[in-house]
């Protein structure tokens, strides 16, 4: 399954916004640098899912705020 998130680093606040079934916003206090930000990104998709990080790969969108996850078995 793909997920689109639109990413918003260095926010106050972390939260994860479900907007329909695979599109969500999610906003995290890292920075976007040397991958933060998506790490921050990763745990928080996978704490909302209940899943592992381990099973989240980002597959575009690595240096962009519109991003593209998948989510493995």
């Amino acid at each position: 399954m793909k997920i689109t998130v639109a990413a918003k680093p260095k926010s106050r606040h972390e939260r994860v916004e479900k907007v329909d079934e695979t599109h969500f916003v999610i906003c995290v206090k890292e920075p976007p640098e040397s991958g933060r930000a998506n790490q921050a990104i990763i745990k928080a998709l996978a704490a909302y899912l209940h899943i592992a990080p381990s099973r989240i790969e980002l597959i575009r969108g690595a240096a962009s705020r519109k991003k593209v996850f998948k989510i493995l078995p």
